[in-house]
């Protein structure tokens, strides 16, 4: 049997757990998420690699073979150590966007995600790597809440929308980079305030690395189990709820 664990803060990393689980590329996945220590976005480096240890030695007792770094906050500062103590591969959401993206390099492209992801500037580092030349970033934390909370349309979305891209030309962006896992569930608010963009979604772009670098293949059927730091029923409630479980 091998096992994939995913591991993120909180509950947005069901957004990539969900695409894993309908892709079977594994016989069970293991899905952890920090709920009591949710959000990373407003913690220091230190912080933030010590709780993804934690989170990785806490998903070695299932005997993974595979990690998913369902976290860009994570993704961004912690990758390096989780690859050193992991004994199997490791990855992260970040990489996997920005792979994802195969744009021409003068699009207009969004990057949207908490402030230490976007702080980090791990990912327009990368994006300026492969020539990418007309990258907008805007941290947007209150999103994170938004979704935790299971408010993802109507008036309060958009009026923190309006907050956040209030100066951007709505039409004229081309790709917007969901840069926390908790946005892909603000998919519809997304495409309805920049209706022109496609939207580059963590879970689909790390099945899709997944397939393409690991070649991993599609097996009979997919399990999954979840944990949490605090609070597990809410989590199972949320999954029923957007995994179809």
């Amino acid at each position: 049997m091998n096992r994939c664990g995913v591991f993120d803060s909180g509950i947005g990393g069901l957004s990539v757990a969900s695409e894993i689980l309908k892709s079977r590329l594994f016989d069970e996945i293991i899905y952890f998420g920090d709920t009591a220590r949710v959000p990373y976005g407003n913690k220091n480096e230190s912080t933030i690699i010590r709780y993804s240890l934690e989170a990785l030695e806490f998903l070695k007792n299932f005997d993974i073979d595979f990690l998913v770094v369902a976290c860009n906050s994570a993704s961004s500062v912690a990758i390096e150590e989780l690859r050193r103590e992991a004994g199997f591969p490791v990855v992260g959401v970040i990489e996997a966007g920005v792979k994802a993206l195969n744009a021409e390099k003068e699009a207009n492209i969004l990057l949207t995600g908490t402030k230490r992801t976007i702080n980090s500037n791990k990912y327009q580092s990368m994006l300026k790597k492969l020539d990418y030349k007309n990258i907008i970033s805007v941290a947007t934390p209150l999103f994170v809440p938004l979704v935790e909370e299971g408010i993802t349309e109507g008036k309060i979305v958009d009026e923190v929308f309006d907050l956040y891209f209030n100066d951007i030309d709505k039409n004229g962006i081309d790709y917007v980079i969901l840069g926390c896992t908790h946005y892909p569930f603000l998919e519809k608010s997304f495409q309805k305030y920049f209706p022109n963009a496609k939207l580059i979604h963590s879970g689909q772009a790390i099945v899709e690395l997944l397939k393409n670098e690991y070649g991993l293949k599609e097996k009979s059927d997919t399990s999954i189990k979840l944990f949490a730091s605090d609070n597990p029923e809410e989590l199972r409630s949320k999954a029923k709820e957007w995994l179809n479980l």
